[in-house]
């Protein structure tokens, strides 16, 4: 497996040129965040990534995480490098200052995320789900339970997990069956059993805190009556310290196809009489509130096929330049080059450096949008900009995973027959990649909370609000050969918008069954207006002489992306309008 180096440059030039960073840091709370010192955060943030995490990837994977005597052991060097993580400030990034975090915007904690994410997802997926649990008891936790969990959850010294899941309840949450029961102290008594719970036992930290969603005895039938519950490991103390055991038990590990260094927990509850839990907010509002993590989550998950489409591509042109096979087509010479000579391996090279960096540009825009929905003092601005990562959450989810896995698909590809051998490390990104489309809602979940939540609830308003926006910067100068094709996506993209506003209503079975070619079409067309956004950019810079090298292959890849991705916008279109009936006719028993 090839070293990884964070894609430093990459990403500062999305933070200013796309991203717009100099707009966050004019934001109420957010000027500390100015470009000298993202710089020196993502330079330090790059160094730890490639020097301790990025190690330990593969022996992580190799090694796994492990269940003895009813513990869970990490693999050697975990606990080392996430005590290092943690004393270095990394998981208090975005955190406000109030609990003890570092107040930087998301969008700075996001560029991080993606070195983390990128160096080692297993380990990755720790911090991830703490953040999450740390924003919604931010939002939905009493003052006294923010006293007690959020110090040591920003600081790190205690993780966070997510308990939706149970043998007879996947997705529909509605049929969940553990148990809540009041005590007359104000405490509960949680049982039953949770599974998939990733990090949800481990020896990195002192404690850990479990978000569970439970039933109550009198609880209506469905997701109207599902509550949440704060379940620590360890119970504080009266000091706030890790004091007794609580009534959780690890059950066994799942044996995976990737992640192998990420435990990922079957959890009992309550074997002993029950757990305690302490109730998040309302009774009966569980799922709401756990809404806050999903799309904290969702957002961070979308991001893992960011960074797994960066590892494999580094991965892949780090063989192709070093692989030396067969005479360049044209060439005189006779002599054998390296593989990036031959136009296919080139062009495979190319579709995964552009998908890795149409995805980074989305998720960074979005996570731009949030900083200004959090933080803007205008309400209006507020609501405009969080109008827009509503709409785009499930695209950055879902696309941005879908891609990642395909990238990585075609970094095998690029190393051929060696690629297939797990020594060369090419087969890891893709093992891992896989679970990403699956996490939090799998992306035909997200595709259909794009149409029928997203879409419905406004009408396509927002929708319509970005195809206006991506229209307006589409008019701006910019290198040839991609303005055209990227507008020509945009119009598909108001088409299939109007006629998944009607059909989603009127016949939402055929709008289901449009649902996924919609989400890729409004995935790739945004990538396809970013990328033109960061051609425009690339060359200014290049008429002031600023880095030729480096923005004239931005231009490239750009078009590259505008000339190869962007024809799929019509096919996406013509797959939802005409391609349903195929869907909905379908008698399930032929199949």
């Amino acid at each position: 497996m090839s070293a990884y180096a964070a894609p430093v440059r990459d990403m500062r030039f999305v933070l200013r040129h796309v991203a717009d960073l100099d707009a966050v840091a004019r934001l109420p709370g957010a000027e500390g965040a100015d470009p000298e010192l993202v710089d020196q955060i993502l330079e330090e943030a790059a160094r730890f990534a490639g020097g301790v995490l990025a190690p330990l990837n593969r022996p992580g994977d190799q090694e796994g995480s492990r269940l003895e005597n009813g513990v869970v052991r990490t693999p050697a060097g975990f606990r080392e490098a996430y005590r290092a993580f943690v004393d270095a400030g990394w998981n208090s990034l975005p955190f406000d200052p109030a609990h003890g975090g570092q107040g930087l915007p998301w969008l700075v904690g996001t560029a991080v995320g993606e070195m983390w994410a990128s160096a080692n997802m297993a380990f990755s997926l720790c911090p991830l789900l703490t953040q999450g649990a740390i924003d919604l008891l931010s939002h939905h936790a009493s003052p006294e339970q923010k006293a007690t969990y959020l110090p040591n959850m920003i600081a790190g010294t205690w993780t966070g997990t997510m308990n939706l899941t149970e043998p007879q309840a996947g997705s529909d949450l509605g049929q969940i069956r553990s148990r809540a029961v009041r005590r007359d102290d104000g405490t509960y008594a949680i049982s039953g059993q949770k599974i998939f719970i990733t990090w949800g036992d481990h020896d990195l930290a002192e404690n850990i805190v479990h978000m569970v969603l439970a039933r109550t005895p009198d609880a209506p039938a469905g997701s109207r009556g599902i509550s949440l519950f704060i379940v620590p490991r360890f119970l504080p103390d009266a000091e706030g310290r890790p004091g007794t055991a609580n009534d959780v038990r690890t059950v066994s590990l799942e044996h995976k196809l990737g992640i192998h260094a990420s435990p990922t927990c079957v959890l009992s509850f309550g074997d002993g009489g029950g757990a305690t839990g302490f109730r998040v907010g309302e009774e009966n509002r569980g799922l709401e509130y756990m809404f806050t993590m999903m799309n904290n989550a969702r957002l961070s998950v979308g991001l893992e096929g960011v960074a797994i489409a960066e590892r494999a591509y580094q991965q892949a042109r780090h063989h192709a330049l070093a692989r030396v096979q067969s005479r360049e087509l044209g060439a005189p010479d006779p002599a054998p080059v390296a593989i990036a000579r031959h136009p296919d391996v080139r062009r495979m090279l190319l579709a995964m450096r552009a998908r890795a960096e149409a995805t980074r540009a989305l998720a960074y825009t979005v996570a731009a949008s949030l900083d200004h929905g959090l933080r803007h003092p205008d309400p209006a601005e507020r609501q405009r900009h969080q109008s827009f990562v509503d709409l785009m959450i499930p695209v950055v989810k879902a696309w941005s995973t879908d891609l990642g896995v395909e990238v990585a698909s075609t970094g095998i590809q690029v190393h051929g027959g060696m690629g297939f051998i797990e020594e060369t490390g090419a087969a890891q990104h893709l093992r891992d990649a896989r679970i990403a489309p699956i996490y939090e809602g799998t992306n035909g979940i997200q595709a259909n909370d794009l149409v029928f939540r997203k879409l419905g609830r406004d009408r396509g308003a927002a929708a319509e609000t970005l195809i206006e926006r991506m229209r307006a910067d589409l008019r701006a100068p910019m290198p040839d050969g991609i303005a055209e094709p990227v507008s020509d996506g945009v119009e598909s993209l108001a088409a299939a918008t109007v006629w998944m506003v009607e059909a989603q209503k009127a016949e939402p079975a055929r709008a289901a069954a449009g649902a996924a070619a919609y989400l890729r079409l409004l995935g790739t067309v945004a990538g396809g207006w970013l990328m033109a956004k960061s051609a425009a950019a690339a060359a200014t810079a290049l008429d002031a002489g600023e880095d030729p090298e480096f923005h004239r292959a931005k231009i490239a890849v750009a078009r590259f992306y505008a000339r190869h991705e962007m024809p799929a916008a019509a096919a996406c279109l013509a797959a939802l309008k005409d391609g349903a009936d195929s869907v909905v006719e379908f008698d399930p028993d032929w199949l």
